[in-house]
């Protein structure tokens, strides 16, 4: 089914009346997430290179944010929904709050890096520099280079009768070239791309400064256009829809379904934005908008320069002072060698679960060593594993499940070959996985398994035994480094039971539709969430919620939120980034508190705290947001932390996380704004002296 009758099916639905005053809305909120990360690219007191690589993150973010939100909403332009959003908006109405929005934080960018960072790194050796002020000593070296190593991957494509306007492929930059033949006086637009297999900033001889590739191949243009004369070139970058939707229900091979929107992707043909550089006129913006069926709203407009998500190959210098100190997360001493030898994992969870939280504990020496000790354990029969996302060229868990079929266990991989954006990297480990002999499944069709699940089957000699891992991150050894995730590894045999279910019903036929201890989306989650919030709205004054997560947009527990407040209920929220809860409104949100962790390490961990008042406290962990789509629409699972030393340190992240000030944003009836640094309490340094205390160790 076409995306836009989709659309139109949904219309078919009532509208619900407008809720302005309950809700923020989902796409503004995402933005202004975009924009406390910017933020601490001009923070002062930050590294340098940190400051550019926040600088980086935001030029990406945004990116992703046109491809997915902003595409999404112009399609339901386009199809005519008129139904409005939670807070009472139309897509028009958003796509037009948007672009305001989104304006403003890009002058606030540019206006960053041009005043602030680019001075500052020039101060520390580090110039990004434009061609007019460099030296004829420069030029020439600057133009060997173009001939040798830019000149030849270069095409410059001629647009005129006989040459259609060339298809310009996403977040691409591009040269607008106006050449003009010399004999017929006729002008004629050309288009060259930007090459991405070349570093964007060419460094110049003396290793300080950094020439942008566009410069270089613009002052060398006459080379691609002998015999004509260049009246002008003016750099442009297009974004396009990159949310290619997969009709899974009528795909009979999930694998070759999900290769088709890989190259579907790749030449996706609705463009959703054209940045351009002021420099460009008016007869060129035309004619671009035109050609990319765009309009005046769907351009904007610099003085700086495009694409600074690219400012990511500054941070890769060899620069140790400008970066953060290095950081090697612990190995707790439950889980460390006893005189070199490795303790075994399965006698240590036979004693008690352990709880770990990434970077702070080494993901090599807990979850990945849990992994590779499976495989080389001879008494272990199987191991199953859920994949959503893992690292393009090394991931350590890929490597054990090779190796554990190989070794003739039993190995199951669950792949979620439809994780946006990751889905070439996953369909290439799939291949890898079954070429080794690994059983790799894909999911429930129509259902996106997002759970971060392992379980690993032994015989004992006192019979079977299942070990189990449930976590809030992916199985991904680069990305275990930079987000903060939480995973309990438990022996506990309810939990474990659960797990192994829960496999049973991705990887065959099963109705299962309740469970032991863990929580599963999109069966029990919602209505156990649901029921633990009433729970704490009914002891009233004596209530007690504390939830952390990435995003929270979904009506329902919105609502179920503003009655515990109402019934008295202290709530403590911590959402890293979309929040579309208005807390502290009289009435009916004043006993709800909303803060954001955002620094050195993205918070990605989700953990959820019922009771505390007059009852003992409920602690769950796990991959579900409170969104819609984690609800209702994915594979999520939390599992239930009760191991009392285990709880005591899940309040303590928690804590740790409400007191902070100096990391912190509050969000009011108006916003979010920066908590105030009083106490000069940091969540993330405070993480990592109690990981090293934790090991004896001192920084």
């Amino acid at each position: 089914m076409a995306k836009a009758e989709k659309l139109k099916r949904a219309e078919a639905t009532p509208a619900e009346p407008a809720r302005e005053s309950r809700f923020f809305n989902r796409e503004l909120s995402w933005l202004e997430f975009d924009g406390r990360v910017l933020a601490l690219a001009g923070n002062a007191d930050l590294p340098l290179l940190e400051r550019v690589k926040f600088m980086a993150f935001f030029g990406r973010m945004l990116d992703e944010f046109f491809q997915i939100r902003v595409a999404g909403l112009k399609e339901q332009v386009a199809a005519g929904v008129t139904k409005t959003s939670a807070d009472g908006l139309t897509a028009r109405e958003q796509l037009d709050a948007i672009s305001e929005r989104v304006r403003a934080l890009a002058a606030r960018q540019n206006q960053l890096f041009a005043k602030k960072l680019r001075p500052a790194l020039a101060a520390e050796g580090i110039q990004l520099v434009d061609w007019e002020e460099l030296e004829r000593e420069d030029h020439k070296h600057l133009r060997e280079t173009f001939e040798q190593r830019v000149f030849p991957v270069l095409t410059p494509l001629a647009v005129d009768r006989a040459h259609p306007f060339p298809y310009i492929s996403n977040l691409s930059l591009n040269l607008a070239i106006v050449v003009r033949d010399p004999t017929t006086r006729i002008r004629r637009f050309a288009r060259v791309k930007v090459p991405q297999i070349i570093p964007r900033f060419v460094p110049i001889p003396d290793g300080r400064r950094f020439l942008p590739l566009e410069q270089l191949i613009a002052a060398n243009a006459a080379l691609l256009f002998p015999g004509m004369q260049i009246e002008a070139n003016h750099p442009f970058r297009v974004t396009r829809d990159s949310d290619v939707e997969l009709e899974v229900a009528e795909a009979d091979d999930l694998l070759a379904a999900t290769e088709a929107i890989v190259r579907r992707r790749e030449r996706s043909p609705e463009a959703v934005r054209l940045e351009v550089h002021s420099s460009m006129p008016q007869f060129v913006r035309t004619l671009l908008m035109e050609e990319l069926n765009l309009t005046p709203p769907d351009v904007y407009v610099t003085r700086a320069t495009l694409g600074l998500g690219d400012l990511w190959q500054l941070t890769e210098l060899d620069r140790p002072a400008l970066n953060y100190e290095p950081w090697t997360g612990i190995t707790q001493p439950r889980l460390a060698p006893v005189e070199k030898t490795p303790p075994s994992f399965f006698e240590v969870l036979k004693e008690g679960d352990v709880l770990v939280q990434h970077p702070y504990d080494a993901f090599s020496s807990s979850v990945a060593a849990f992994v590779d000790q499976a495989v080389r354990d001879p008494s272990v029969l199987t191991i199953k594993q859920t994949l959503y996302r893992t690292s393009v060229k090394d991931s350590s868990v890929v490597r054990s499940l090779v190796r554990a079929a190989e070794s003739g266990k039993q190995a199951v991989a669950l792949i979620e070959l439809t994780a946006r954006f990751d889905e070439e990297t996953n369909i290439g480990w799939a291949r890898v996985l079954e070429e080794a002999g690994v059983h790799v499944v894909y999911g429930v069709v129509g259902l996106k398994t997002h759970a971060k699940i392992a379980l690993v089957v032994r015989e004992e000699e006192d019979g079977i035994h299942r070990y189990s891992h449930v976590g809030t991150g992916n199985y991904h050894p680069g990305t275990a480094g930079i987000y903060e995730d939480i995973g309990l590894l438990t022996a506990d045999p309810a939990i474990a039971a659960d797990v192994a279910d829960l496999f049973n019903s991705l990887t065959g036929y099963s109705r299962q539709e309740d469970y032991r201890a863990i929580l599963v989306a999109p069966l029990t989650l919602r209505a156990r969430l649901r029921d633990m919030i009433r729970e704490e709205a009914a002891a009233g004054k004596n209530g007690r919620i504390v939830m952390k997560m990435n995003s929270l947009v979904d009506p329902q527990m919105i609502d179920e939120l503003y009655a515990a407040s109402q019934a008295g209920t202290e709530i403590d929220l911590i959402v890293r980034g979309i929040c579309c809860l208005r807390p502290g409104v009289e009435g009916m949100s004043e006993n709800i508190r909303v803060r954001s962790i955002v620094g050195r390490f993205l918070e990605h961990s989700r953990a959820f705290r019922f009771g505390g008042g007059s009852s003992t406290p409920r602690y769950f962990i796990g991959s579900a947001d409170l969104m819609q789509r984690n609800l209702d629409h994915r594979v999520e699972c939390l599992a239930p932390v009760s191991d009392p030393a285990l709880v005591e340190r899940l309040e303590e992240i928690l804590q740790v996380e409400l007191e902070d000030d100096v990391l912190a944003w509050e969000l009011g009836l108006d916003g979010w704004t920066k908590v105030p640094t009083e106490a000069g309490r940091n969540a993330h340094e405070r993480l990592q002296e109690l990981a090293l205390a934790r090991a004896g160790r001192d920084r």
